[in-house]
């Protein structure tokens, strides 16, 4: 699928913006943008995508049974129980190729994002050297910790915009072979933040089709994958092959099992990428404190607290659907629970926000804030904002009424 947007520089042609702007958080930005003004109503927050939905009711006895384990120190790879828990979910989610190794294949993080940040570092001993200038390619808009992660490895971050005319993917197509024979990892979200695009299984067999060609190593970030109105979404390692060779997919419990604050997720796939990544995570990374661990392997042998997140976040979809309507360029995402409006003839993205704060108490955030510059001065998150549906259903109701009403 070929880029329409015009006068498009090619991708991969250069650093397309200072450090000091690709380093500042959305969220610090954000809080900057809105500091001289106070909201008009009552404040309903939907920039910050920390989920607020009811904790498991396992989570307290767990804690409990296991509380004496804070006092040890713990292992790096993660406890025995914790890895055959997150290896056998694996299998019952996913089409594997084969079922996942506990031993080699599995590691646990400290949330999926220190786990994000680490494995750029990793992915430059994993694929040696390269022709030119290592990069490390990502969507655009982005996680920003896949540029912080890149940055740290030394490597050119290479963003590839991801559009309404692309699926809101990046266009695999549009990527020259110059920039893919110096690529040393390709970060890719599928849910997608923050337009919700799911990858087909096409995609992923492509991209990995790309990264065996070229050498360099996929790094899948699903942790949205268990949020979903329609079609689950899959996963990378199913078109890995069954050496899960250059894929690793990364996981957590804070949207699947709302524990954002527990901080414990896991990546699986190549056990060649894992062995460096548990080398350097066990003298640079965060520990997981053990009584976590076991409350991770009860999230991940249920699935009724799963399915009921799912229910209430399908009502907060479905009261989108009729109060957005078509307005804002809004679809049904197809998993997350986010939603990307186009309001680049309302004023655009920055004064949007600043009026729905301002006289709605609808705290929102930028696209542009969430995406970089390409080459040639086009930012694909401009004139869009976000909208992260996690507050209670008559919360997000009254915040789309008030949004509605606000812009017109």
């Amino acid at each position: 699928m070929a880029i329409t947007a015009p006068s498009r520089a090619p991708l991969g042609a250069g650093p397309v913006q200072n450090p000091q702007d690709t380093e500042r958080s959305p969220f610090a930005r954000t809080a900057e943008l809105l500091a001289p003004y106070q909201p008009g109503k009552p404040l309903i927050t939907l920039s910050l995508g920390e989920p607020q939905h009811p904790l498991p009711d396992f989570v307290g006895p767990v804690l409990a049974q296991h509380i004496a384990e804070f006092g040890r120190y713990p292992l790096a790879k993660g406890i025995e129980p914790f890895r055959k828990a997150a290896a056998d979910w694996l299998s019952r989610r996913f089409n594997l190729p084969r079922t996942i190794d506990p031993e080699s294949e599995v590691l646990v993080l400290n949330g999926s994002r220190e786990g994000l940040f680490f494995a750029a570092i990793t992915a430059m001993r994993y694929v040696g050297e390269r022709r030119g200038r290592p990069a490390i390619l990502m969507p655009n808009p982005f996680y920003p910790v896949y540029g912080a992660g890149s940055r740290a490895a030394g490597c050119e971050l290479v963003y590839l915009p991801t559009t309404l005319a692309n699926g809101f993917l990046p266009d695999l197509d549009a990527i020259d072979e110059a920039t893919l024979a110096r690529t040393v990892a390709f970060y890719i979200a599928s849910p997608a933040n923050p337009q919700g695009a799911v990858a087909s299984p096409d995609y992923f067999r492509k991209l990995k089709q790309l990264a065996d060609r070229f050498g360099f190593v996929i790094l899948s970030d699903e942790c949205y994958s268990e949020i979903y109105t329609r079609e689950a979404p899959g996963s990378a390692l199913e078109y890995a092959g069954a050496d899960f060779a250059r894929v690793v997919a990364f996981q957590s419990l804070s949207k699947r099992s709302n524990l954002p604050g527990m901080r414990v997720g896991f990546a699986a796939g190549d056990k060649r990428f894992l062995t460096l990544f548990h080398e350097l995570r066990n003298v640079a990374a965060p520990q997981v404190p053990v009584p976590l661990q076991h409350v991770a392997v009860a999230a991940y042998g249920d699935e009724a607290h799963v399915e009921e997140n799912r229910r209430l976040y399908r009502i907060k979809f479905d009261l989108a659907d009729q109060i957005l309507g078509s307005r804002y360029g809004y679809r049904r995402p197809a998993g997350g629970f986010c939603v990307w409006l186009d309001v680049s003839r309302l004023g655009g993205d920055e004064a949007v926000t600043v009026q729905l704060y301002r006289d709605a108490g609808v705290r929102v955030i930028p696209g542009s804030y969430l995406a970089r510059l390409q080459p040639d001065g086009f930012n694909p998150g401009a004139g869009y904002i976000r909208l992260a549906l996690v507050s209670d259903s008559e919360s997000t109701g009254d915040a789309l009424n008030r949004l509605v009403e606000t812009l017109g």
